[in-house]
């Protein structure tokens, strides 16, 4: 999945035009940019880790193995995220933000969302993926084994 693909689904949701989006694709754009944040991560780890960005059986099972809750509890453990640079600090913020947002979205009944509040979040889902990006391969292989892999 591209985050990139994601994000701009989640800005043509609220995006509507003339017409106010409704709550639902307001929710659903949430939702979509909080995933371009997991897509992110789930493919820079197993390109990382694999040391390949084909899609082979290794790849997929790298790719797959990043789970949501965990990585939330990897991202707020600051002994180890303090270690980290600037724009991958920014990313598990708004990575850890945003999920809770997500959650709200998909799952609390009768949540209000403005379009500008969402368009806030999309840009900011947009922005840490690009600072994400432009970070050390090395910062983010290190972060890919945080959040993948249990300290022991």
């Amino acid at each position: 999945m591209n985050p990139r693909d994601l994000i701009e689904t989640a800005r043509r949701l609220v995006q509507t035009g003339a017409t106010q989006p409704t709550q639902a694709d307001l929710c659903r754009a949430v939702s979509t940019a909080y995933y371009a944040l997991f897509h992110c991560q789930a493919a820079a780890g197993a390109n990382l880790i694999t040391g390949s960005s084909s899609h082979g059986p290794e790849w997929h099972q790298v790719y797959r193995a990043l789970e949501h809750g965990k990585t939330r509890s990897a991202c707020q453990q600051q002994e180890v995220m303090r270690t980290l640079p600037m724009g991958i600090l920014a990313f598990a913020e708004v990575f850890v933000d945003l999920q809770k947002v997500r959650h709200q979205a998909d799952y609390a009944h009768g949540g209000q969302y403005s379009k500008l509040r969402v368009l806030a979040m999309v840009d900011a889902a947009k922005d840490t993926i690009d600072q994400f990006e432009q970070a050390d391969a090395g910062h983010q292989r290190s972060f890919a084994v945080h959040v993948l892999f249990k300290r022991r």
